[in-house]
C-alpha cells in the first residue's frame, strides 16, 4: 500500500520555518541585478514580460523583459543570436517538458566556444522550471537534468534554496558561455532561511516592494531593495548541508530539502549519521567534496527525481565505484524517478513516480546498516 507522504507535506512545513525571500523572489531580485549591473540586455520567453511576469512570477517588474511567441526553438535561436551579437541574455522555456525539441540548438550553443578555439562566446542563460510537486501531470512534471548533463559545453545549476538561487543565477549571468538554470517547481514558493545580501529583513516589506498586486498592474512598479549586490556562488562548488559519519547522501533540487530533513530525523531517532551534500552545480560538479565525504563515510547514496535509466546519478555512482571501490563497505545506491513516460496527476501516482521522504528514509537506513 502506497504511503501518502509527499513532497507537498514536507515542504509545507519548511515554508513555515523560513522567513526570508522565496526562490521565485530571489530569482526576480537576481535578474534585476543582472539587467542593472551585469549588462543583461534581454530577458524573454513565453509570458515572461508584462502583464504576467512569468508563470511563477519570477520575472515581474523587470525592465528588460519581453514576451516571445509560443516557440521554443525560436526562443533558443533568438538567445543564440543575441549572444553571438555580443549581448548578454536570459531566455526562459516555460516548462522543461517543452525544451526537448531544441536539443540540436542546445548542442550547437554548447559547441560554439570549443569549436572556435575560444573565439566565439555565447553569454546566454537558459532557465526552465523542472520536476514534479505541483500536480503538473504528464505535460508539466518532467525533469531535464539527465538530458542537460548529456550536452557538453553547458554549465548547469539547480538550486534548492533562495540564497543559492540568487547566487547561482548571478554566476550564470556573469559567465561568458552558455549556462542552464534549472528551477525546481516544487520549491519556488518555499521561503529561505538565509538572508540574501541587500534583502529587507522584514518579509512583508519585501512582498510590498517587489510582488505585483492582483488585478490591474498597469500602474504598478517595483521598489527594488537598494542594497542588492552581485553576490555570487561559484559554479562547480557543492555544499555540505548536514555533516555526518556513516553514509554520504548526494542530492540537489526538490529532493535535497527532503533528504536533509530525513537525515536529521534518522540521526535524532535512530542514531544513523548521514552527511548530506547539496550538489548545486551539476556541471562542473564538486567531485572533490563528494570524494572526501565517501572516503570518510565509506557509503554513498545518490538521489534525484529524473528517470532512473541514463540518470545523472548513475554517472556519479559509476565514478564512486571506480575511484572508491576499496573504500566502500556497502553498495552505492541510486534513488531516482521511475522509468515512466510521465508523472501521474493524482497524489498517489505522483508520489509513486518520484522519490519521497519514505523511500529516501528506507534507502539511507538500508545502506547505513548494510554489512561490509
Amino acid at each position: 500500500m502506497l504511503r501518502r507522504f509527499t513532497t507537498t507535506s514536507i515542504l509545507a512545513r519548511e515554508e513555515k520555518v523560513g522567513k526570508m525571500a522565496t526562490i521565485a523572489q530571489a530569482i526576480r531580485m537576481a535578474l534585476h541585478v543582472g539587467e542593472t549591473k551585469l549588462g543583461v540586455t534581454d530577458i524573454f520567453g513565453e509570458d515572461v514580460g508584462p502583464p504576467l511576469g512569468g508563470v511563477f512570477t519570477a520575472t515581474q517588474g523587470l525592465t528588460k523583459t519581453w514576451n516571445s511567441p509560443l516557440d521554443e526553438r525560436g526562443i533558443i535561436g533568438a538567445a543564440m543570436g543575441i549572444a553571438l551579437a555580443g549581448d548578454r541574455c536570459v531566455a526562459e522555456i516555460q516548462f522543461c517538458d517543452y525544451i526537448y525539441n531544441t536539443i540540436d540548438l542546445l548542442k550547437l550553443a554548447g559547441n560554439a566556444c570549443w569549436a572556435s578555439n575560444g573565439d566565439w562566446n555565447l553569454p546566454m542563460t537558459v532557465m526552465t522550471p523542472v520536476g514534479s510537486g505541483i500536480r503538473g501531470a504528464i505535460y508539466h512534471s518532467h525533469s531535464f537534468d539527465a538530458t542537460a548533463t548529456h550536452i557538453p559545453g553547458w554549465k548547469i545549476v539547480m538550486p534548492s534554496n533562495a540564497l543559492d538561487a540568487y547566487g547561482l543565477l548571478i554566476a550564470c549571468m556573469k559567465d561568458p558561455n552558455p549556462t542552464m538554470y534549472l528551477k525546481p517547481k516544487a520549491l519556488l514558493r518555499v521561503k529561505g532561511e538565509d538572508l540574501i545580501p541587500g534583502e529587507p529583513e522584514n518579509e512583508k516589506e519585501l512582498r510590498d516592494r517587489i510582488d505585483a498586486p492582483l488585478g490591474d498592474r498597469t500602474q504598478w512598479k517595483p521598489k527594488w531593495p537598494e542594497g542588492l549586490t552581485d553576490f555570487t556562488i561559484e559554479l562547480g562548488k557543492g555544499k555540505i548541508v548536514k555533516p555526518g559519519k556513516q553514509v554520504t547522501v548526494v542530492s540537489y533540487g526538490r529532493t535535497l530539502p527532503i533528504a536533509k530533513q530525513v537525515a536529521q530525523e534518522l540521526e535524532a531517532q535512530e542514531g544513523i549519521s548521514a552527511e548530506v551534500i547539496d550538489l548545486r552545480t551539476l556541471w562542473p560538479y564538486d567531485w572533490a567534496m563528494i570524494s572526501e565525504s565517501i572516503k570518510k563515510t565509506r557509503r554513498a547514496v545518490f538521489i534525484n527525481e529524473d528517470t532512473e535509466v541514463s540518470n545523472f546519478g548513475e554517472h556519479l555512482l559509476r565514478r564512486a565505484v571506480e575511484e572508491h571501490f576499496y573504500d566502500l563497505v556497502a553498495r552505492p545506491r541510486l534513488l531516482a524517478g521511475a522509468f515512466l513516460p510521465g508523472v501521474g496527476l493524482a497524489d498517489p501516482l505522483e508520489a509513486a513516480s518520484v522519490p519521497q521522504a519514505d523511500s529516501i528514509r528506507d534507502l539511507i537506513r538500508e545502506v547505513a546498516k548494510e554489512a561490509a
